[in-house]
């Protein structure tokens, strides 16, 4: 179906290499695609996708206007380079997921995998989980709510990544940031946080260790261990009572100081 238009495909079984390339307005209904079934999806657009099971390796690689919902993906390397892909109500897993994607709009999707949404651009992700490692690397303009997202080495080097009632379990999150946003969330077994990053944080819970935070202000009930080995360390630590106080004196609410 090379170069093919205005596709239907409802209750099919695909298990065959390259179905669609270079396609326009593709809809895909109650269908498998196996895992033999590689590379199944590429340079098209005006895709639709549902109640399907996506099993094969590289799907959705440069592609564009995507939306996918109520489906199974088990692809490695999925939607590498895709433009504007929403994915709702979904189970994902895959290493490499959505690299260089941008456009992104993420609802209620349970995601497992490693190296995810690495130098991704303009997304959004409401009420997902993922259990991921290596995740939102280089990734620029994103904004996660509701949601939980564990693994180890959390948005390293992102710019302009904001976190909105999140949970975020793991080791070592939030390094080499620019411009990193956290309202209001828990964070779980999180050691050096903040290493070298520019940041504005209100956190609920406790917090193992901060270490060298670069610059701006993180709000914590209680921490640790503060790590300052760096003179080039400048961001403020309100802690406890402190941040309180601190609140009260600028006529603020104490969760958003």
């Amino acid at each position: 179906m090379k170069e093919s238009r205005n596709i239907q495909v409802d209750h099919c079984f695909m298990n065959l290499r390259y179905p669609f390339w270079h396609d326009e307005k593709i809809a895909i209904h109650d269908s498998e695609l196996t895992p033999l079934c590689r590379a199944a999806l590429w340079y098209s657009r005006h895709v639709y996708i549902r109640n399907t099971n996506l099993h094969g390796i590289k799907a959705v690689r440069e592609c564009a206007d995507i939306f996918i919902k109520d489906c199974d993906i088990d692809s490695p390397e999925f939607g590498w380079s895709a433009n504007t892909i929403r994915i709702e109500d979904c189970t994902a897993k895959s290493e490499y997921f959505l690299l260089r994607a941008r456009n992104i709009d993420f609802r209620h999707v349970d995601f497992q995998g490693k190296y995810s949404f690495q130098y991704i651009e303009n997304a959004t992700f409401d009420n997902c989980r993922f259990d991921t490692k290596d995740a939102f690397w280089h990734a620029k303009n994103v904004t996660v709510r509701n949601s939980t997202i564990k693994g180890e080495y959390l948005a390293w080097y992102s710019d302009g990544l904001t976190l909105d009632h999140c949970k975020i379990i793991g080791t070592q999150p939030f390094c080499y940031c620019k411009n990193l946003t956290l309202l209001d969330c828990e964070m779980v077994d999180t050691d050096l946080c903040f290493e070298k990053s520019d940041v504005e944080a209100v956190i609920t819970t406790p917090v193992l260790s901060i270490k060298n935070p670069l610059s701006g202000r993180i709000t914590v009930p209680s921490v640790g261990e503060i790590i300052r080995d760096d003179p080039r360390s400048q961001g403020k630590i309100l802690i406890g009572e402190e941040a309180t106080y601190h609140s009260a004196q600028k006529g603020e609410n104490p969760k958003h100081a």
